[in-house]
């Protein structure tokens, strides 16, 4: 007999007959044989609504009292779900999130959860009943109990929690898709279901905008190892499973506030190659990347960084053998780049003193300070970085080699967490010694390269121009923004190095959500004087988008074969950032749903058969 928590999102609990058809699908569980918590969300757009309520009350409402307000939400569909279930004749019992035990920070609007007492919620369950929790809400740990919610997917985050908490068999989220598929079945029809996918995967397309999941629960899995199938509320079909590997045993006290990193990694064995003053139009970084696959080379960093005028800078790295290889072959492209000449300021650098130093961790998604520790901590060390290329679960820096160890040691003592010499995991990608294998009967070593594309339209870019090029300066921008709570996502840092009034400077661009684009610009002109910088460009007209597959580190080629799409097309590309398993674009936002289309194209991911998403 299994423990199976299963979620039921709004759209799921929207009337009082979808409620009943949930209550008929709970009861089919039970008489299989299973013990069943339910975690449901408010019923349709009743949060919503009750925002708009206190909106109409007032323009800023108290955040202790939009808990209180939307914490009813639940309320409701849990009672009545728990009356369907009992017309049924099951025995069912309703239970605030306070009720249920979950325990979370003081901090409303937005809490995460410290622990889960299961002793009240195991007692209903040896009596045969289903539990059906209210989701989104918890009870602060200080005397006061103070309601609190979780903030957005808190309920995904609760049933995850709770399955983490009951070491149940797996965790079920009902939505109103048949599972995860490769892309936005409302912009691309054709995308497919996928009837598996990696945390790793799933973490950086929730990350993305895919609405399936919410990171945070992606994140508890990872780390509890709890099976997750996401599932159609409409279908008995099979679903999409998220695996995750065996992880290390770690205690449920401080369940959501686990560390940020779990793993520093390097890799000694890089060169770098830049491109600069290369013209900016649409084709350029298909045409460089399309002939540096035709060569077989593998390519591992790839940033493309913005400039005033009509030329751009694109850099990469690979491994030191293949460094005069890839110089050939981009000093041979550079007058087909041009139009056929060799402009005069167009040149390739080369720079074989170089190595990568990355930290990696689920718990950095939502917490804007962990990259800013990692540059602050590599500024006390003396190191300065060359390049930045940044991920939702991890963030990588080139620097000088003889600065390595230097860096590593650093970052180690920082974050709290021992390394090991760069090998080869699962898939190619870099692993640490003590990180678990993924079983290779679940996941097999020929995976495809790209799973899924994901499309932000809601995301602004950011410009800081003319910055000094000396160690501590990004981490200066960023814990600005971080002590603010303004989480970055993208970050570029040019190649090109400007000498102004005698001090050499760089361009640093980076990516916000668009509703904190005006106050990550007044920070950064607040602190201008001190920065030592030029002009912040803010624009909110971009769209990102991204392929992400584990498998595309065995492919070389991806990248260019993503590049090429968008150039057939005619879509430039505005700025480039890759990680081992995904390669995001930002492009203009007028061609972001085009883009999204295009690329899903490229990779033959469409199904034979449209989804149908319910309204």
């Amino acid at each position: 007999m299994a423990l199976v928590v299963q979620k039921y999102g709004g759209s799921s609990v929207g009337t009082v007959e979808r409620i009943q058809a949930v209550a008929q699908r709970v009861k089919r569980t039970v008489d299989a044989g299973h013990r069943v918590v339910v975690v449901v969300s408010a019923m349709g757009k009743t949060t919503d609504g009750l925002v708009k309520l206190a909106n109409e009350i007032s323009s800023s409402p108290n955040r202790r009292e939009m808990d209180m307000l939307l914490s009813t939400g639940e309320q409701v569909t849990i009672a009545l779900l728990s009356m369907a279930l009992q017309e049924l004749g099951q025995p069912a019992i309703s239970l605030t999130g306070a009720q249920v035990g979950i325990v979370t920070e003081a901090e409303h609007t937005r809490a995460r959860i410290l622990r889960i007492e299961t002793d009240r919620l195991n007692c209903h369950l040896q009596e045969g009943k289903v539990v059906v929790v209210a989701g989104f809400q918890g009870i602060s740990s200080s005397d006061q109990l103070e309601i609190t919610t979780l903030g957005r997917g808190g309920s995904d985050t609760s049933a995850v929690a709770l399955a983490a908490a009951l070491k149940a068999d797996y965790c079920e989220i009902y939505t109103d898709v048949p599972g995860i598929l490769t892309t936005d079945p409302r912009i691309v029809p054709e995308a497919q279901l996928m009837p598996e996918i990696t945390s790793d995967e799933m973490l950086e397309l929730a990350s993305l905008g895919a609405k399936v999941l919410h990171p945070r629960a992606v994140e508890i899995a990872r780390n509890f190892g709890v099976p997750l199938v996401v599932r159609s509320s409409w279908t008995d079909e099979p679903g999409t499973w998220v695996r995750s590997p065996v992880p290390t045993p770690r205690s449920l006290e401080g369940l959501e506030l686990t560390r940020a990193v779990d793993a520093v990694e390097f890799d000694p064995d890089q060169a770098k190659v830049s491109l600069l003053r290369v013209p900016d139009r649409p084709g350029v970084a298909a045409r460089l990347f399309g002939e540096i696959a035709s060569q077989d080379l593998n390519v591992d960093l790839i940033i493309q960084s913005i400039h005033e005028g009509n030329t751009n800078d694109i850099a990469f790295t690979v491994v030191k053998a293949s460094s005069k290889q890839a110089e050939a072959v981009a000093s041979a492209i550079i007058p087909a780049l041009c139009g056929g000449t060799t402009p005069t300021d167009a040149e390739v650098m080369v720079e074989q003193n170089i190595a990568k130093v990355a930290i990696a961790g689920a718990g950095m998604i939502g917490r804007p300070g962990v990259a800013a520790q990692m540059f602050s901590t590599l500024a006390a060390a003396g190191v300065n970085i060359q390049m930045i290329s940044t991920s939702e679960v991890k963030v990588s820096c080139v620097v000088d080699a003889d600065a390595c160890d230097r860096a590593l040691a650093a970052l180690c003592e920082a974050f709290e967490v021992n390394t090991s010499p760069v090998q080869q995991g699962v898939g190619g990608e870099t692993a640490n010694l003590d990180t678990p294998v993924l079983d290779p009967k679940l996941h097999p070593p020929a995976q495809p390269p790209v799973r899924g594309v994901a499309l932000d339209l809601k995301q602004a870019r950011l410009a800081i121009r003319q910055i000094p090029d000396r160690p501590g300066m990004a981490a200066k921008v960023f814990q600005l923004l971080a002590n603010r709570n303004i989480s970055v996502d993208m970050i570029i840092q040019s190649q090109r190095c400007r000498v102004v009034q005698g001090l050499a400077t760089r361009d640093i661009a980076f990516t916000v959500a668009q509703m904190d684009a005006e106050m990550a610009r007044q920070v950064l002109e607040q602190a201008a004087a001190e920065l030592g910088c030029g002009e912040i460009v803010v624009d909110t007209a971009i769209a990102k988008v991204s392929i992400v597959g584990s498998g595309m580190v065995d492919h070389p080629g991806v990248a260019a074969q993503m590049f090429a799409a968008l150039a057939q097309h005619q879509i430039n590309i505005q700025m480039i950032a890759t990680s081992e398993i995904k390669v995001s674009c930002v492009v203009a936002e007028a061609d972001g749903a085009r883009a999204l289309q295009v690329v899903h194209a490229a990779f033959d991911l469409a199904g034979t058969e449209k989804i149908q998403v319910p309204a």
